[in-house]
């Protein structure tokens, strides 16, 4: 994945510009509360001026009530903001999340292969997040605090202009300070965003692989390991919270210093007669008024310079081809028969290390191609390449003379059925698990795919038989139990293509019974692969395929290649030693 910058403009067009409404009402609001809290100071003029020396008690009600109103009014709009500005800076996370997720999603399977699931949650769940800063009330109070900052800056100039200049050399200081210190903060961010992602994606391994660490006696380790992560977390924090430090005690003292030299001037000035008590006033207030925004825009700074880094990362991902190019698959087909061909196929996962070579056959529509030899020898990625999670570097696969490559995959694995080794389970009942596939299934669909994958013979043992809970990848299930559902899942999804990778592996002598009997339901009219170590499995294959090296080294029926005593044949005798 190319490393991509958001710009601003890129922020503007695709997240600004299409919530300008909402934003700009937002810029109203936030223009009323400002202007709104510039009564105050004007009052305290008033009231130092006129309302004490002269006792005059009706200019003092006027002025309470023009206090209070201001203040009822900055209430009042600081809550419309919230609804307005956060509801939608929320919305719009989850927008954002929804699109992460839907293109991740439709990513070639090589991609996960490559990426730690945890590290993909936090893109989806993170990285965006930062975005809420620049829909929500940061950009508003960007601007409004710009708009207030240059009011207040005219009203100073009209109280003092000498004081004014005093004050603009320590703020246009702090202004330079800022824009540095933003420049160096925003890849800080991005290193953050990528940090967190790694943490993460441990986290959720060790998690998820627990019965492993403590059978091994390694929760050191893995602790160890954790801590690594946290503490690399916390040292790219502290590099940023330096660099924000710097902002924020650069306006303490640039601000002080100001602040200082008023007091003298001030003092100076109202004690040779040339301002009021209640200017000085009036002008320490609207300082106030106008520094809180740059203070406050260092913070927002801040935050914006953290929301485009997520970005970065988030434009990254969205970068990122889909497996499914609409440009080049085009074909749409309605329904297969399942006649599939390799010709000539070869494939790589790494440049100049082909795991597959010149693969050619043909699967007929209703037939059972056997693929049998060690592991590592390329069964996996030749059964991968006809369930088109992979594409061939060279050669072509056709599916009834159609070439793969230019059939849509949504139109191709609507008919595609697939049982791994380890099949995934998702937490929920069985009943759930075996809808998966078609979740509008009727109950005598679903009871016809639960009798045939023989699920019934362990759901009526449970008290709650097909909702009961499995657990987290069906930790609550034996291995046999399992692959039973799985199988009552793909005979649901009655598809007209099957892939059973090592379906029968690792599995005690009855449950294969089952399974066998489950298998041979499935396999019946569907033209159907078959990866498996156990040679009894594939007995009765229409074609028995024997991968070495990624290369196919045998072809033909079990008894025609027993007869050759070639490869096959010192295969099916070793096993039969064991």
């Amino acid at each position: 994945m190319s490393k991509s910058k958001v710009t601003i403009a890129h922020v503007f067009k695709t997240i600004v510009w299409p919530r300008r409404k909402q934003l700009l009402l937002g810029l109203v609001l936030i223009i009323i509360s400002r202007l709104a809290g510039l009564v105050l100071p004007g009052a305290s003029k008033y009231l130092m001026d006129e309302v004490i020396p002269n006792n005059n008690l009706e200019l003092l009600k006027v002025l309470l009530l023009a206090v209070a109103g201001a203040i009822l009014i900055q209430a009042a709009t600081s809550f419309a903001l919230t609804q307005i500005l956060s509801v939608e800076a929320q919305q719009l996370i989850s927008q954002l999340r929804s699109k992460v997720q839907a293109h991740i999603i439709k990513l070639p399977v090589r991609f996960f292969d490559n990426t730690k699931t945890g590290e993909l949650v936090s893109r989806i769940m993170t990285d965006v997040e930062g975005v809420r800063n620049i829909v929500g009330t940061g950009l508003a109070q960007l601007f409004g605090g710009v708009l207030t900052s240059i009011i207040c800056l005219f009203l100073l100039i009209n109280i003092s202009p000498m004081m004014t200049l005093y004050v603009l050399v320590p703020v246009a200081i702090f202004g330079f300070i800022s824009l540095k210190a933003f420049g160096k903060i925003r890849p800080i961010f991005r290193e953050r965003g990528v940090i967190n992602a790694e943490v993460t994606g441990r986290l959720t391994e060790t998690l998820g692989g627990v019965r492993v660490i403590k059978g091994f006696n390694a929760e050191k380790q893995e602790i160890k390991t954790f801590e690594d992560g946290v503490n690399r977390l916390f040292l790219n924090i502290k590099k940023s919270l330096t660099s924000t430090s710097l902002v924020t005690s650069s306006a303490t003292f640039l601000l002080g210093l100001a602040s200082t030299g008023i007091m003298g001037i001030g003092g100076y000035m109202i004690m040779k007669g040339d301002m009021t008590f209640g200017d000085f006033l009036a002008f320490t207030l609207y300082l106030g008024f106008m520094i809180a925004p740059i203070v406050q825009m260092s913070n927002i700074g801040s935050q914006l310079t953290e929301a485009f880094a997520g970005l970065d990362r988030t434009e990254e991902i969205l970068n990122t081809p889909l497996e499914d190019d609409p440009t080049i698959r085009t074909h749409i087909v309605d329904e297969i028969k399942g006649n599939i061909e390799f010709k000539g196929v070869s494939f790589a996962y790494e440049e100049d290390k082909q795991v597959v070579s010149d693969i050619t056959f043909n699967a007929p529509p209703g037939t059972v191609t056997a693929l049998v030899g060690t592991s590592g020898s390329g069964k996996s990625t030749i059964a991968g390449i006809a369930a088109s999670f992979l594409n061939p570097l060279e050669g072509t696969v056709t599916v009834d003379g159609i070439d793969l490559s230019s059939i849509t995959l949504d139109s191709y694995r609507k008919q595609l059925g697939v049982v791994l080794q380890n099949d995934f389970l998702f937490e929920g009942s069985i009943r759930e698990n075996i809808l998966f596939p078609r979740p509008n299934a009727t109950e005598e669909q679903l009871m016809h795919a639960v009798e045939a994958a023989h699920v019934n013979e362990f759901t009526e043992r449970f008290e709650k038989g097909l909702g009961t809970l499995i657990g987290e990848r069906g930790v609550k299930l034996s291995g046999g139990q399992q692959q039973r559902i799985a199988i009552a899942r793909a005979i649901l999804a009655n598809p007209r293509i099957l892939i059973l990778d090592e379906a029968t592996s690792n599995l005690d002598l009855e449950s294969e019974a089952y399974i066998q009997k489950s298998l041979k339901i499935l396999m019946k009219g569907r033209t159907t692969f078959v990866i498996a170590h156990r040679l009894s499995t594939i007995r009765q294959a229409d074609q028995i395929l024997v991968i070495e090296n990624g290369h196919i080294v045998e072809k033909g029926k079990h008894e025609e290649l027993i007869a050759k005593k070639g490869r096959y044949f010192d295969l099916h005798t070793y096993q039969a030693r064991i």
